[in-house]
């Protein structure tokens, strides 16, 4: 095998080597970057809901509370969980916003719209049997979107609140005409009875993420291909084609031909090895002159 040959070997090698452990790291970064980019747009739009649950509940919720007995058509706008959720679908009709979604996802809850599918229903379970988990966060595909959800445990922290959701015989008499004497009731004071979830569209910043990698392993591969031709190109003119030059020279020198010489060498290695042959060609030519006298 040729010294060229050998060491685009050897650079190959090493390249393969890095760009497989650089590409993994880079990958993990862009991904995590990405993760934290759609956690930021989560925790930033589940503040907003609790903003306006907690307006409707401090602001609007006494105001139409009084008037829940007196109507016969009940008053969801009182109800914290309903402005949070009508508010969000404004939102939505943004076309940017459309595949952004918000849900209390209630195991039992009043309205059945806020019913949990099974990945949600399991996520509730889980913040009931951990009631110290604040949190939950991670990806789901729904109908071929990948989505990014962040959940909150949902605690009855409220005396209020369970006005309507203690007892059918406690509750107005306008939510039971409206919704029923079935769903939304036997709620208990500091349980856990929803979660709060927020899905955010991952795919776009994913792909963006993922185009980002394939960008930068590119110019990588560009980088390594103009390194690698530079690479030949000086060891071909400062060490293979010298050194091919000084074997020429002691091709012709062994054949007997003392005329052949060799041009003026720089002062590295290689011109340490060429004046070397001079003086072993010197030597030669002197050894050969002595045997040649001695023999006449």
């Amino acid at each position: 095998m040729k010294i060229q040959t050998k060491v685009n070997l050897i650079l190959i090698i090493v390249f393969i080597t890095g760009i497989f452990c650089s590409g993994i790291l880079l990958s993990n970064v862009l991904e995590k970057k990405a993760e934290n980019e759609v956690t930021s747009k989560a925790e930033i739009l589940m503040q907003i809901a609790n903003s306006v649950r907690k307006y409707t509940n401090d602001r609007v919720q006494p105001l139409l509370l009084p008037q829940l007995d007196t109507q016969q058509q009940f008053i969801a706008e009182s109800i914290p969980t309903f402005s949070v959720r009508e508010v969000f679908e404004l939102f939505r009709k943004n076309k940017e916003y459309g595949k952004f979604v918000y849900k209390d996802a209630t195991p039992n809850p009043t309205n059945l719209r806020d019913k949990p599918d099974e990945f949600e229903a399991k996520i509730v379970e889980k913040f009931i049997q951990k009631p110290d988990l604040k949190t939950l966060s991670g990806f789901r595909t729904t109908s071929g979107e990948k989505l990014f959800y962040t959940a909150r445990p949902f605690k009855i922290e409220d005396q209020s609140c369970l006005r309507c959701h203690n007892t059918p015989q406690e509750a107005p008499k306008s939510q039971i005409v409206t919704y029923g004497r079935e769903n939304g009731f036997g709620w208990k004071l500091n349980q856990i009875v929803a979660a709060q979830m927020v899905y955010v569209p991952a795919s776009n910043i994913l792909n963006n993420a993922h185009r980002s990698w394939l960008l930068m392993m590119a110019v990588v591969g560009l980088i390594f291909t103009a390194i690698l031709i530079v690479v030949n190109q000086l060891l071909k003119k400062t060490v293979l084609l010298r050194i091919k030059k000084i074997a020429n020279v002691a091709e012709q020198v062994s054949v007997g031909d003392m005329n052949a010489n060799f041009d003026k060498q720089s002062k590295d290695e290689i011109g340490d090895l060429a004046e070397a042959f001079n003086r072993m060609k010197y030597s030669l030519e002197m050894a050969m002159n002595m045997l040649n006298k001695n023999r006449n």
